[in-house]
């Protein structure tokens, strides 16, 4: 293959990227370009799909310009995106008919409760692996349906179409109105068994079989692009965090990561068959090669950790970039008693309590902003300890090493408390931004760029490692502290 790159698009919460691959899976060239967050009341979030397109066409001219190189150097594009987040649009004029619905939005609080009746937030889990929670796509495609003049009539007569980030970008690239199994599989309207939608599921959301896409394997081509990438297929789509179990070639059952950006998310390999959570955990696929099974996996989910930093920078301007709240929180020796626990948006993992609200406890006169910056740090690492012993007890097997990925993990004073609260090993690779890597992964083998799954693995590198250093007294200690102050933030809304 003469082509010297694989690109990947990782369309996230906050911002999109371009990075172009090499055959040795480092990076050659990159650009990236933030978009707004609107805000319209507390509790929502939307983006603008429209700015997201025109951010990925930016992006993806920029890459290419860096890396002196054209459309005839690419082997393939992959599609990596922040995954729960719900776009609408109409299928004649590409208009989406509303702002896009992030993950984050909790708008569907009271859609969520209706919805589980008397049998509560369980109510589809043997279906789809998933609770009951405003985090999922289905409720929010169901919010916009009824809000929306015309819309559902619309829908229905097949004149709109619903998709995750994945199937926006692919069907602005190609027009292709596809979504891979790993997005499908957050939107509560797929069947883990089937790999295909649910008519009972549909029904009972509220959702028109006409207007969703058609469910792929993540590595497969889906279509040629247009644009900067004319001629490239367009061979991956990977919800983000399924890439990072990719890009950190996590292909054994057993083996997993955490990614540490915006939040944190904690997913682990569990072969060809589902496997039901018992402690709060997502039951979810972890990625489908095309003509060979699909992989699922057990997922813990945490809604605010990288976002905490960033509202930190904004809304307090305690620190004026996102690299300062390290020094500042290196500025103290402990948290002086100081706990922050970010539930802007509920709690996810393992709790699951769309009720919860942030609290900052045990504020004294002692308290300064180098105490708060280290509890934003320490609040990462404990929300990521409750998921790792939700993984136990459902794996029954305890963590030896914990692989990690993504922004926050340049922290090194977070990567060492991070170890220091689990016990064990935190390792990470030389690439840390594994989410792309997976994406481009995926698009190099479905297309032969790379040849199969052990010459991927193969070129996973480790960078950096910690290892816990604090006394297991007073690990236990602190972590009884921590969760005095979870249950702070529960039952704040009525």
């Amino acid at each position: 293959m003469s082509a010297r790159f694989v690109a990947a698009i990782d369309q996230g919460t906050t911002s999109t990227r371009c990075i172009l691959f090499d055959p040795a899976g480092a990076p050659a060239a990159s650009a990236q370009k933030e978009h707004r967050q609107i805000f319209p009341r507390p509790g929502w979030v939307e983006h603008d799909a429209l700015e997201i397109w025109a951010n990925v066409e930016a992006v993806v001219a920029d890459a290419l310009a860096k890396a002196g190189a054209t459309s005839a150097d690419i082997a393939a594009v992959g599609i990596t995106n922040q995954r729960e987040t719900t776009v609408i649009w109409e299928k004649a004029s590409g208009r989406p008919i509303a702002g896009a619905i992030v993950w984050q939005d909790t708008r569907t609080d009271r859609l969520v409760a209706e919805l589980g009746g008397k049998i509560g937030q369980d109510r589809f889990r043997a279906q789809c692996g998933l609770p009951l929670a405003t985090y999922f796509s289905g409720p929010k495609a169901r919010w916009l349906l009824d809000n929306i003049d015309g819309a559902r009539a619309a829908a229905e007569r097949g004149e709109l179409l619903f998709g995750t980030m994945d199937s926006w970008l692919i069907w602005k690239l190609t027009g292709a109105h596809v979504t891979d199994v790993t997005n499908a599989s957050r939107t509560m309207l797929m069947n883990l068994a089937t790999l295909d939608w649910d008519d009972q599921l549909l029904d009972a959301i509220g959702v028109p079989r006409a207007m969703l896409p058609t469910i792929r394997p993540s590595a497969e081509v889906y279509g040629t692009a247009t644009g900067a990438l004319a001629g490239v297929p367009v061979a991956s789509a990977l919800g983000d965090q399924q890439a990072a179990l990719f890009g950190q070639t996590c292909f054994t059952p057993g083996e997993g990561k955490c990614t540490y950006g915006t939040g944190n998310f904690l997913l682990v390999n569990t072969g060809e068959r589902p496997v039901a959570s018992r402690n709060g955990l997502l039951t979810t696929l972890g990625y489908q090669v095309a003509g060979r099974p699909a992989v699922y996996a057990l997922e813990g989910s945490i809604a605010v950790t990288g976002s905490l930093v960033q509202w930190v920078r904004d809304n307090l301007g305690l620190i004026a970039s996102a690299a300062e709240i390290e020094p500042l929180a290196r500025s103290v020796a402990d948290n002086g008693g100081c706990y922050f626990v970010p539930a802007f948006a509920g709690l996810f993992a393992p709790y699951w309590r769309s009720d919860a609200r942030g609290v900052i406890a045990g504020l004294t006169g002692y308290i300064t902003k180098g105490h708060i910056a280290r509890a934003v740090l320490e609040a990462v690492a404990w929300q990521t300890r409750e998921v790792v012993d939700a993984m136990a007890a459902d794996s029954g097997e305890a963590l030896t090493a914990l692989k990690v990925d993504g922004g926050m993990t340049a922290n090194t004073l977070l990567m060492q408390f991070q170890a220091d609260v689990l016990g064990v090993p935190v390792v990470r690779p030389v690439v840390p931004e594994t989410t792309a890597l997976g994406a481009a992964y995926a698009a190099g083998l479905a297309v032969g760029f790379w040849p199969d799954l052990e010459t991927l693995r193969a070129q996973w590198k480790q960078d950096a490692e910690w290892r816990p250093a604090m006394d297991g007294a007073v690990r236990e200690r602190e972590y009884r502290q921590w969760k005095k102050a979870v249950e702070r933030t529960l039952g704040w809304v009525d």
